[in-house]
């Protein structure tokens, strides 16, 4: 190895030891580059390089491979024509301390990082003789040191000067007007137009997304701002996910140690597991899915006890045997806690190497995987279950379509070989489970979900809805019951484990539920012990009724959010005691640590949840829930973005829509073919004063108690669209309907917001 370089310049490279190697035809190693480019940002370009490492001749079109490479590879990027690592930090740079670390060392981010990277972490010295003492959330000035240590901060930092705290900075998009001002456009619905000054523009140019500083507001015009980062142009195909992406703070790019570390990994060997590759166990998943977590196998139970049982096997990729506990992989996927599904892409929570490779069941390949065999009785009652770890090979690759369509009657030539050896003994054992599931009654809500298909510009091309097969549903309750028996494998063991849990209803839900179900004419039972099949007998009442849709919604509305706990409390929507996510390591943290909970407590080897994984499991649950809910969030927020793109050019159509949502400032609508909201202001609905009745749900006028229902299908006329934000507004063309419950019921809107309008000539007055 040739000496470390740091504080040098290239000229005092070549020490004895290198001027040795180079007469031995020496080359430096990969690290040894990226160390130069690292502590030598002035003098980064190919002939310095070449120059402090004195290549010559063939050298330098090997020196040339190497450092494309390492651009592909993403560890370098391009400056002009210098190279430089990425998220590399000058020696002097202005940070942000963002937390503490175990030992209680402050932490930062560079607040500008060269290149695209995830900006690398700097723990930060605090001075014992009298400087400043920064805190979480300071933005300071530091001399940084880079760190040869490769579990920790790739930076030490020493606190020269802490800065005022900046306000909360902005996404949004730059524009040009034709006056050569600068606007930003709004990405929030809520967030107002700012003005850039130029000596604030900071290169962006027109069409690209930034991030801006909002400055205080004046009296007069609209307030200003700086320009802080470009994040991006708008022209990409990807633009519009990247602004959830960043509007949400969702980790996108994987740091170098990270891909270093995955890339490291090598493939499992057999030695600790059992041999289950002659198994044909198969996958079913979406026919756009990357990545197959998931396998599945059914026989007839042989044991003359069970007569017309099943016996289900799940196996599920064993991610546990390669992403370890502390380690830079598991760190990032705790911090991005889940992947994150856009129409045009997907924010992983593992790199590729991981996700896409060596834990992909992948058929015709040997993948690590653990195991859960159950048997269930001819009536769906699951009688017993063990668990396993196993190397696999899967039988077969199938989409749910595919699947269903040799079921159907119509197999191919990879379906027809397995269609009466794996595929109907699949199909029969779902018919045994199901009957289990109707016996236990979880909530049945029929949830259409809605697809958007995109062009090879990023711009929608339809959207669609995927039938429903049983396909779908049989791998879902296979999952279902995977996840049960590793829930209740934990528990018998007494092995800490993270709990998917739902509570029921709060009572304040359901005394709201039995208001508006007394409007219709419907009753429901008092009692703080509801059950999930009390709400299904609600939505069989109403099946093809006028109001079913409405019911529905209100019913969903009902429900509580779904969490991760390390307590139990059950799920309530399942209907089930007990339940942990098992099946879907590959893209949600809770699930591995259930794998690795499992490994620990049967023994299974090495990747087992450790003690101190199991003091954090209160902490973790919090996070992956917070997680959870941001991908949710900025999943909708792409879509309704899409959406409105899409549908910018169709202003003054009308539509057919449903009432999404009601409340005193106007109705949200939805519509059905695309899956995307707008809003009616109340200010807008004409001929009467409208009083919002939250028990009915509805906004009904006062003189003739005609108004508008959550659920109601009406027509509407598109008014106004605001792509970035993914906000329409529109006019109500459908007539107010009777709304009878809603007219006799003034007492329970007194104190609610009215608001009056009227035609012109009407006697209605404005208020």
């Amino acid at each position: 190895m040739a000496r470390r370089v740091s504080g040098r310049s290239h000229g005092d490279l070549r020490t004895a030891d290198t001027r040795a190697k180079v007469r031995d035809n020496y080359r430096p190693s990969r690290d040894e580059i990226l160390r130069y480019i690292a502590e030598n940002p002035d003098r980064s370009g190919k002939r310095d390089i070449a120059k402090a490492f004195a290549l010559r001749g063939e050298d330098r079109i090997w020196l040339k491979d190497i450092l494309r490479d390492l651009q592909d590879e993403g560890l370098l990027t391009k400056e002009r024509k210098r190279l430089a690592r990425v998220g590399a930090v000058a020696h002097v740079a202005v940070l942000d301390i963002f937390g503490r670390d175990a030992d209680g060392v402050l932490l930062a981010h560079p607040t500008e990082a060269v290149g695209n990277g995830e900006p690398p972490v700097i723990a930060i010295r605090v001075s014992r003789g009298g400087g400043p003492t920064p805190g979480i959330g300071d933005r300071v000035l530091a001399k940084t040191f880079p760190i040869d240590d490769a579990t920790g901060p790739a930076y030490t930092g020493r606190v020269m000067k802490i800065f005022e705290k900046r306000t909360d900075a902005v996404l949004g998009v730059f524009r040009v007007l034709q006056d050569g001002t600068f606007r930003i456009e709004p990405v929030e619905r809520r967030q107002p137009e700012l003005v850039v000054d130029k000596e604030f523009q900071n290169g962006a140019k027109n069409g690209d997304l930034v991030e801006v500083e909002p400055a205080r507001a004046s009296r007069y015009g609209l307030p200003r701002a700086k320009v802080l980062t470009v994040l991006g142009s708008l022209t990409n195909e990807k633009a519009v996910s990247m602004i959830a992406i960043h509007a949400h703070d969702i980790p996108h790019i994987f740091p170098a140690d990270v891909i270093a570390e995955a890339e490291a990994v090598k493939p499992a060997t057999l030695a600790g597991r059992e041999d289950w590759r002659k198994l044909p166990l198969v996958t079913i998943d979406p026919a756009d899915a990357k990545d197959h977590d998931d396998a599945v196998f059914a026989i007839s139970d042989p044991d003359e006890k069970n007569p017309g049982g099943v016996v289900v096997t799940v196996a599920i990729a064993d991610v546990a045997a390669y992403v370890r506990y502390g380690t830079a992989l598991d760190r990032e996927a705790l911090k991005r806690g889940n992947s994150v599904y856009f129409p045009d892409r997907v924010v992983p929570m593992l790199p590729e190497r991981i996700s896409n490779d060596l834990c992909s069941l992948r058929d015709g390949q040997d993948r690590p995987a653990l195991a859960v065999r159950m048997t269930f009785s001819a009536d769906g009652r699951k009688l017993r279950h063990s668990f396993h770890r196993i190397m696999m090979k899967s039988a077969a690759k199938l989409a749910y379509p595919q699947a269903q369509a040799a079921i159907d009657g119509a197999p191919d030539d990879k379906t027809g070989p397995i269609l009466d050896t794996v595929l109907k003994p699949l199909w029969d054992a779902y018919a045994v489970v199901k009957r289990g599931r109707e016996t236990r009654q979880p909530l049945e809500l029929e949830l259409p979900e809605r697809k958007i298909l995109l062009k090879e510009d990023g711009t929608v091309d339809r959207v669609v809805v995927p039938e429903r097969l049983d396909a779908h549903k049989l791998i879902e309750e296979f999952m279902i019951q995977a996840n049960v028996a590793a829930a209740e494998t934990l528990e018998a063991k007494r092995q800490a484990l993270v709990y998917r849990i739902h509570d029921a209803p709060s009572l304040a839900k359901q005394e709201s539920l039995r208001e508006f179900l007394q409007t219709l004419g419907l009753s429901l039972a008092r009692g703080a012990q509801m059950r999930p099949n009390q709400f299904n007998g609600i939505l069989d009442r109403v099946r093809g009724a006028n109001h079913e849709g409405l019911v529905n919604e209100v019913v969903l509305r009902t429900q509580m959010q779904a969490e991760y706990s390390p307590s139990n409390i059950g799920h309530f929507g399942l209907n089930l005691k007990r339940y942990a996510h098992f099946t879907s390591p590959i893209r949600r943290y809770a699930d591995l640590i259930v794998h690795r909970g499992l490994i620990a407590a049967l023994g299974f080897g090495a990747g087992g949840l450790t003690q101190d994984e199991a003091e954090r499991l209160e902490e973790v649950s919090a996070l992956i829930s917070a997680t959870e809910r941001r991908a949710m969030a900025a999943e909708r927020d792409t879509v309704d973005r899409l959406i409105a793109a899409y549908l910018a050019e169709r202003v003054d159509d009308r539509f057919d829509a449903r009432i999404s949502g009601v409340t005193k400032s106007g109705l949200f609508v939805q519509l059905p073919q695309y899956g995307a909201d707008g809003f009616i202001p109340v200010s807008s609905l004409d001929g009467d004063y409208y009083i919002y009745d939250e028990t009915a749900r509805s906004l009904f006028g006062e003189r003739t108690g005609k108004g508008y229902q959550l659920a109601d299908r009406v027509e509407v006329r598109l008014i106004e669209v605001a792509p970035m934000a993914g906000a329409m507004r529109f006019e109500m063309l459908t007539d107010p309907k009777p709304l009878p419950g809603s007219k006799r019921s003034f007492h329970k809107a007194k104190g609610r917001a009215r608001a009056s309008q009227s035609r012109p000539g009407s006697r209605g007055r404005r208020r």
